[in-house]
């Protein structure tokens, strides 16, 4: 559903979008380059924005930089529309921008995104903006930023390997799961920000735009339409994402990316797609997971029909 909002006399008190107009063509100078050298941190001057710095300053800066009167807004947090992260920034563009939002990804122009990339294939046209907390994939591996940029500058990413061999040699396997490295079009090693490493392969050749802002390290990456995304592995331990051994327990969808929700003090558990617009769409249309309640059973025994 798309909701539109009507206009009110405090969108007068702001710019379009909060940041004012010199600040946007600076972001998007930045956008600019970032799309030509794909993978490859652009630093820009980041803002104070009217949220604390880990709270999405950077996705929201590229978000107002981008964003146009008739653009459609998404906003998710973990896959989730309704979350407090989502749902606070969401009311942040309605308010100062006077846009239209929607909680389905097919409707949307913009998605701005907090850790997941949604289930639905995005489609031309799209931009997807990343909220990031830490761009830099070397960060713990080497803290000092004039050591990473170096070996950006030389593609000397030996070091990143050696941590996922580490994995190996301890676990058997590479047990990175979210924040997976990857190889932007066959030169940078980006961080995709902490979304699981079972989105990574949507991120490759993917239609839509992605962009990544990060408000506290003040960078912005991108991956233009149709680049080439690549896992980092090795030949005899190849890139895997996570599988589930059940369906969402809502929707009943396999091969997608489920959360665990705890149902009771006794050790009681369901999986759902954490994905809440693809849960809902499904449903719509007549899947039923093994845990979704009989709606025709549920109202009979509201009615009276059926004592409980």
């Amino acid at each position: 559903m798309i909701t539109e909002v009507p206009r009110t006399a405090d969108l007068a008190k702001y710019n379009f979008a909060y940041l004012d107009e010199q600040t946007k063509r600076m972001i998007r100078r930045a956008i600019l380059k970032a799309i030509a050298i794909p993978g490859y941190q652009v630093p820009f001057a980041s803002r104070e924005m009217p949220m604390p710095y880990g709270w999405g300053t950077g996705g929201v800066q590229v978000t107002a930089a981008i964003l146009g009167p008739d653009d459609v807004l998404k906003v998710i947090d973990q896959g989730a529309d309704d979350t407090t992260n989502a749902v606070s920034i969401r009311a942040f563009f309605q308010k100062v921008a006077n846009v239209a939002v929607t909680t389905h990804t097919r409707d949307a122009t913009i998605i701005q995104t907090r850790h997941r990339i949604p289930e639905e294939t995005l489609s031309e046209g799209q931009v997807l903006v990343y909220q990031v907390p830490i761009p830099e994939p070397l960060r713990f591996l080497e803290p000092r930023e004039t050591e990473t940029r170096q070996m950006h500058a030389l593609a000397e990413y030996g070091l990143m390997h050696v941590k996922l061999y580490e994995d190996i040699a301890r676990n058997g396997r590479i047990a990175t799961t979210y924040a997976y490295p990857v190889k932007v079009a066959g030169r940078y090693v980006m961080d995709p920000s902490p979304t699981p490493k079972f989105d990574n392969p949507k991120m490759h050749m993917s239609e839509a735009l992605q962009l990544f802002g990060a408000g506290r390290e003040k960078r912005i990456y991108a991956v233009p339409p149709y680049t080439q995304v690549v896992s980092l592995d090795f030949e005899d331990h190849p890139f895997e994402v996570q599988s589930f051994d059940k369906p969402c327990a809502l929707c009943g969808a396999h091969n997608v990316y489920l959360d665990e929700v705890i149902l009771d003090d006794r050790g009681g558990r369901m999986f759902v797609c954490s994905d809440t617009d693809h849960c809902e769409d499904r449903r719509a249309n007549g899947h039923r997971g093994e845990m979704l309640a009989d709606e025709a059973l549920v109202a009979r025994v509201s009615g009276g029909e059926i004592v409980a």
